[in-house]
């Protein structure tokens, strides 16, 4: 147990007569960290991503409301009275009558 660890601490594991097998497999170990390292790094523009399209969504949501509260209060008669009063036009004082017309053979 002694020798075989003082042999990995000096790495003759790396120039004896099998080495290529271990070469194989630390190359191979390689290749699979920097592939983990690439794929936590996508993770992660993901996660910012989200998270600065999901602001995005709450800045458009609020500026909805807003809108759609502005125009509420356009929409409010005595608010386009006022508009029309500069335009000399003013609500009528006579109440709309309904029209029938009866068709006569």
């Amino acid at each position: 147990m002694k020798k075989n660890f003082y042999n990995i601490i000096k790495g003759k594991f790396l120039v004896s007569d099998d080495a290529f097998k271990n070469w194989r497999f630390i190359i191979f170990l390689s290749a699979l960290a920097l592939m983990m390292i690439a794929s936590s790094h996508q993770a992660d523009k993901k996660v910012h991503q989200i998270a600065r399209l999901s602001n995005q969504v709450k800045e458009l949501k609020s500026e909805y409301v807003d809108v759609r509260m502005q125009l509420m209060q356009t929409k409010m008669e005595s608010k386009i009275i006022k508009a029309m009063e500069s335009r000399d036009l003013f609500p009528s004082e006579i109440p709309p009558q309904k029209v029938i017309i009866k068709k006569s053979e």
